[in-house]
């Protein structure tokens, strides 16, 4: 596999992502990568509307442990390729993609970490490939299809509210201009840090993605995203190799969910926060104990 040259960024965003950086043609699309270290992998699955750089305090943390922290950016979001159209973005598509990328880059004995909808994207692709396994770590994520009679979120409603919802996404850049309101503290994503998630998306045309994976969310038992979240359920269940749970407890979206992510892993042991959905800027020394705890055992 080659690993072509990755984008270059401005100054100030190069400095805070000190890894080494590349992509990865897959056929269809490029996915952007960033890596630090040598050992066992431990491949770092973000969600919406984020990319890799959500990982950056955790990958610190680990340094000098033997772990390889790769950290891919979901296509549609950072600086992998950018679908102008919307309707690829299916769960089912993600899974395919990130599979793909797992495949080139030649991973086994992979501690998976995943947060948002790297949960279902991440488990899906091992789901496909269950012996390459060889631990999960589950932070603020859905793992399983939602249960009859489900109400979806503000957020999600708000997804398909017609006109207002793709003025909102597209155009002024809703969710990332906002992602401090889902954190425990919200100083946690400020300054740099939250221009550094608006950055990859700043080009209208190119700003699909972040609507089309809220929209990618189950309104209701029909919609495409059940039946493969039905199959990452039943591999989760199943699945009894090393585990752990760190949860951000002050999380407006998934807060709600942790103790049916627990009842899904009994064998993981769970740590509570009191951090937000992107607990990695708030607890990453947490979330690198439990990938010890896991990885290197």
């Amino acid at each position: 596999m080659d690993r072509l040259p990755a984008p270059a960024l401005p100054d100030w965003l190069d400095t805070m992502v000190p890894f080494d950086r590349y992509v990865v043609d897959i056929g269809e699309h490029r996915f952007h990568v960033m890596e630090i270290g040598e050992g066992r992998p431990v491949l770092c699955v973000h969600g919406n509307p984020t990319w890799g750089f959500l990982y950056r305090k955790v990958a610190a943390a680990l340094t000098g442990d033997p772990v390889r922290v790769i950290m891919p950016d979901l296509i549609g979001l950072g600086f992998s390729d950018h679908p102008r159209d919307p309707d690829v973005h299916t769960l089912e598509n993600h899974t395919e993609w990130l599979g793909r990328l797992v495949d080139l880059l030649g991973l086994t004995e992979v501690t998976l970490v995943v947060q948002d909808w790297g949960g279902a994207i991440g488990a899906g692709v091992f789901a496909k490939r269950p012996e390459r396994l060889a631990g999960l770590v589950a932070l603020n994520t859905v793992l399983s299809e939602p249960k009859p009679g489900f109400k979806p979120t503000w957020f999600h409603r708000f997804s398909r509210m017609p006109v207002i919802s793709g003025f909102s996404f597209r155009l002024v850049g809703f969710p990332q201009v906002w992602l401090a309101m889902a954190q425990g503290d919200k100083s946690s994503i400020s300054g740099d840090v939250s221009r550094a998630y608006r950055y990859p998306l700043r080009s209208r045309a190119e700003n699909q993605a972040p609507l089309a994976l809220a929209r990618m969310v189950p309104d209701s038992m029909e919609h495409p995203s059940v039946d493969p979240l039905r199959r990452v359920g039943e591999f989760v269940r199943a699945y009894d190799g090393p585990a752990a749970i760190v949860w951000g407890d002050r999380d407006p979206v998934l807060g709600r969910a942790r103790n049916h992510i627990a009842s899904m892993l009994p064998q993981a042991e769970v740590t509570r926060t009191a951090a937000g959905h992107f607990l990695q800027e708030e607890v990453p020394q947490e979330i690198a104990a439990a990938i010890r705890r896991v990885t290197l055992i």
